[in-house]
C-alpha cells in the first residue's frame, strides 16, 4: 500500500506543471519560515528589540521596514537631520521609493499588509524567474533544486518581512533573463523600476557593459546586429543615469549636493569611531577589514590579508569552478559586477549577508551536482542557516550588531 501511495504521489508530482511544482516548494518553504519566526518570538525577551513574545506583524514591520513605512507615510525630509556633532544623521533618503509607496497602495493604507503581500508574491515570482533563467543552463530538475535552495536559504525570511529585497530580486532576474535572451527593448521598462527599488542598478550598468564587450568579442560566432549594439549602449547609459539620479533628487530637495552620500555614510558611524566624512570608493571594505581584525584582537594587516583572500577566492570561483561555469557567461558577469559594486560602496557588517541576495542565480551552482545526499545536505544547511539568521536578527535582536 505504501509503495502504491508513493508511486501515485510521484506520478502526480511529475504531471504537475512547473509553476505548480514551484508553488508547492515555495509554500512549504514559507510554512517552515513561519515556524522559525514563531520560534524566534518565543525566545525573544524584554531585552530584545522586539520585546517579550512579539507577534509576526512586529517582525514584518521591524528594522528597515520602519524606514520604508516612514517614507510611505511622511515622504523624504527637505532638511537633513544632524547629530550632536553636526554630522548628517540616519534618515529616509537611504531608502528607495518604489517598495515603500507600492506597499501602501497594495495594502489600501495598511502598509504592513501590503508589504507582506508584495514580499510573498515577489518571492514566488522570483522563484519562477530563477527556474526560467537556469533550466536551459543546468536542466529543469537542477533548476528546481536551485529554487528550493533559494526559497529555503539563509535569507528566506526576507520573503515575509517588509524589506525590498524580494521585489528587487524579482526585477533583477527578469532583467538578467531579458539581457541573456537579447530581448533588450523590455529592459527600458525594468531598469528604472529596479533602480528606484533598492541600490544596485550601477552594478547592472557595469554588467551591461561587460555583456556588450563579450558579445562584441564573440560577434564572429554569434551575430551582433547593429540594433543590439544601440540597445546595449543605450541601456547601459540609462542604468547609469538611473543609478545616479537618486543622488540628484536628494540634492535638489535638500539643497545639499552630497545629501545621499552623507546619509549612507551616517550608518557607517555606528561601527567606526573615526569614519571618513567623505565617500571614497573601496574604502569601506578596507576599513572593515581593519575593524573586524581589531574586534578579533588581530593586527590590521591580518584583516587586509583576509580581505585579499576572500576577493581572490571569489574571483577563482567565478572563473574556474566548473559548477559556476555551467551557469553561463551572463550570470558570471552579473555576479562579478555586483561583487565589485559591493566592494566599492559598502562597509562589511551584519547586513552584508542580506546584501548578497542579488547573487541569487549562483544557487544554480549548488544544484548542479546530481548526488541526492549532496542536495539533501545543502537543503539541510540552508534551513539551519535560515534558522540561525532569524534567531540572531529577530529572536535575539538586542544591539546594532544584529541588524538584518
Amino acid at each position: 500500500m505504501a509503495h502504491g501511495i508513493l508511486t501515485s504521489g510521484i506520478r502526480h508530482w511529475v504531471r504537475l506543471p512547473i509553476v505548480g511544482r514551484i508553488a508547492v516548494v515555495y509554500l512549504l518553504a514559507r510554512l517552515v519560515t513561519t515556524g522559525f519566526l514563531l520560534l524566534a518570538s518565543q525566545v525573544s525577551t524584554v531585552q530584545s528589540r522586539f520585546g517579550f513574545d512579539p507577534d509576526l506583524r512586529s517582525f514584518v514591520l521591524g528594522w528597515d521596514a520602519q524606514w520604508y513605512w516612514w517614507v510611505a507615510e511622511n515622504g523624504y525630509p527637505s532638511v537633513l537631520p544632524l547629530t550632536a556633532d553636526g554630522q548628517v544623521g540616519e534618515n529616509a533618503w537611504a531608502f528607495m521609493p518604489v517598495y515603500a509607496y507600492l506597499a501602501k497602495w497594495v495594502g489600501f493604507g495598511d502598509w504592513g499588509a501590503g508589504a507582506l503581500f508584495i514580499s510573498l508574491l515577489a518571492g514566488y515570482l522570483a522563484c519562477l524567474m530563477l527556474h526560467r533563467l537556469l533550466h536551459a543552463r543546468i536542466g529543469s530538475r537542477q533548476a528546481l533544486w536551485a529554487v528550493a535552495f533559494f526559497a529555503s536559504g539563509p535569507l528566506a525570511a526576507l520573503f515575509q518581512v517588509g524589506y525590498a529585497e524580494a521585489l528587487f530580486t524579482l526585477l533583477l532576474l527578469i532583467a538578467l533573463d531579458l539581457a541573456s535572451r537579447h530581448r533588450y527593448p523590455l529592459l527600458y521598462l525594468v531598469i528604472p523600476v529596479m533602480g528606484f527599488t533598492r541600490p544596485g542598478i550601477l552594478a547592472f550598468a557595469l554588467y551591461l557593459g561587460l555583456h556588450g564587450i563579450l558579445r562584441w568579442m564573440r560577434r564572429h560566432e554569434q551575430p551582433l546586429p547593429a540594433r543590439h549594439i544601440v540597445h546595449i549602449v543605450a541601456l547601459g547609459a540609462l542604468a547609469t543615469v538611473v543609478g545616479f539620479s537618486w543622488q540628484v533628487v536628494a540634492a535638489v530637495v535638500t539643497g545639499d549636493p552630497a545629501a545621499y552620500l552623507k546619509t549612507e555614510l551616517s550608518w557607517r558611524r555606528n561601527w567606526l569611531a573615526d569614519p571618513n566624512p567623505e565617500f571614497i570608493p573601496f574604502e569601506g571594505f578596507v576599513r572593515g577589514a581593519e575593524f573586524w581584525a581589531g574586534q578579533a584582537g588581530l593586527a590590521a594587516w591580518i584583516g587586509w590579508i583576509g580581505l585579499v583572500v576572500v576577493v581572490a577566492g571569489a574571483v577563482l570561483l567565478l572563473l574556474r569552478a566548473p559548477q559556476v561555469r555551467r551557469l553561463g557567461a551572463d550570470i558570471r558577469l552579473w555576479s562579478a559586477s555586483y561583487l565589485l559594486y559591493l566592494l566599492a560602496v559598502f562597509f562589511p557588517q551584519s547586513s552584508t549577508l542580506r546584501l548578497l541576495m542579488p547573487l541569487t542565480p549562483l544557487w544554480g551552482a549548488l544544484a548542479v551536482p546530481r548526488q541526492r545526499w549532496f542536495r539533501g545536505l545543502m537543503l539541510g544547511l540552508c534551513l539551519l542557516a535560515q534558522w540561525l539568521w532569524i534567531l540572531s536578527m529577530y529572536g535575539l535582536a538586542q544591539t546594532f550588531w544584529q541588524v538584518p
